[in-house]
């Protein structure tokens, strides 16, 4: 695995480095989102940063930005049946290739945040807490939390009562409580402990 930029190949003598990140591995509904991005130098954004330490507004203004201004960008997407079949971590790691597969211009790198890298042929590197300090794996993490929570407003709409809009999917005491009262929706991940321990009391 090449160690340098100076022993990449390039595009018009760029290297194309993406960054890529995933929001809601910890929700007990819905998919999860993965984003790869690949940032123009000419044409530069001002703020990205981790989407955690974002206000609502401002990630809706750096998501514009980067779909106008990035040089290519992408998302992949795992379904509640492939979290349930492959396992959360698994899922993720299939939506961070199916993210960066959807670049165009495929990237000479990429730089993934967290721990773990998924199995793939591009030169790539793992950095904790690379949503904060490298501005490309933030302008992924934007992208990637901006249309996770649009999807989850979609399913306000489809399962009222869970307050989906609000928790956005995650275990929420007032999430608990729906999930007790009118128990799980088609979006539930059946693997995880709260809704399985829901359906094993129900069997």
């Amino acid at each position: 695995m090449p160690n340098s930029h100076d022993e990449l190949p390039t595009t018009d003598g760029a290297v194309l480095v993406a960054g890529v990140d995933e929001a809601g591995r910890g929700p007990l509904a819905g998919d999860v989102v993965a984003a790869a991005v690949i940032l123009d130098p000419a044409r530069p954004i001002a703020g990205l940063a981790d989407s955690k330490q974002l206000s609502e507004r401002k990630r809706e203004q750096l998501y514009q930005q980067i779909c106008q201004r990035a040089l290519a960008w992408g998302v992949g997407r795992a379904d509640v049946a492939e979290i349930d079949s492959l396992n959360i971590l698994h899922a993720s790691m299939l939506a961070m290739h199916r993210a960066v597969r959807a670049l165009q211009p495929q990237p000479h790198k990429v730089l993934v945040d967290g721990n773990r890298l998924p199995r793939w042929d591009y030169p790539s590197e793992a950095i904790v807490k690379g949503d904060a300090s490298v501005q490309v794996i933030g302008a992924a993490s934007i992208l990637a939390k901006v249309v996770r929570d649009r999807y989850m407003l979609q399913l306000e709409q489809r399962y009222p009562g869970y307050g989906f809009a609000r928790h956005k999917g995650y275990p929420t005491a007032v999430h608990l409580q729906a999930l007790q009262a009118l128990g799980p929706c088609p979006q539930h991940r059946r693997s995880f402990r709260p809704v399985a321990r829901l359906l094993e009391g129900a069997s």
